[in-house]
């Protein structure tokens, strides 16, 4: 494959672990704000980057982040539920109203949605500022 020489040093089934602990940490609300979560994940994403730090894999760095940052975008769409809250939300953080009305006008499609233009919303430096530790 393409990526053999860069996966040798994650093994897949190391990636597959770290993806399905990255999903339970970010699975649904739970009643647990964003902060807590970012909390869980930011121990977790830690250790994870401390072990694996010396592998040499910047393509796959960059691609979890951009992955774990999907994620991170598609609770906060699940936290506020409906497009009126999704609307009202994504004003407050200075959307345009043009990008928070087509966010909210697909509310329950939280994965799609996450992918949209919400990216000009909560952007990189968002997630920054939220505590989230980037891997690359």
């Amino acid at each position: 494959t393409r990526n053999g020489d860069v996966r040798r040093a994650v093994s897949a089934k190391a990636l597959q672990a770290f993806k399905l602990r990255i999903r339970q940490l970010t699975r649904g609300s739970g009643g647990r704000s964003m902060a807590q979560v970012v909390e869980k994940l930011r121990s977790y994403l830690l250790g994870w980057k401390g072990y694996f730090r010396l592998a040499q894999t910047p393509r796959i760095w960059r691609s979890l982040d951009e992955w774990i940052r999907r994620r991170l975008r598609m609770l906060h769409l699940r936290h506020w539920r409906r497009g009126k809250a999704i609307y009202r939300e994504l004003l407050r953080l200075g959307a345009s109203p043009w990008v928070a009305e087509s966010v909210a006008a697909l509310s329950r499609r939280w994965w799609h949605n996450s992918r949209s233009a919400i990216h000009n919303v909560l952007t990189i430096a968002y997630f920054d500022r939220l505590g989230v530790p980037r891997l690359s």
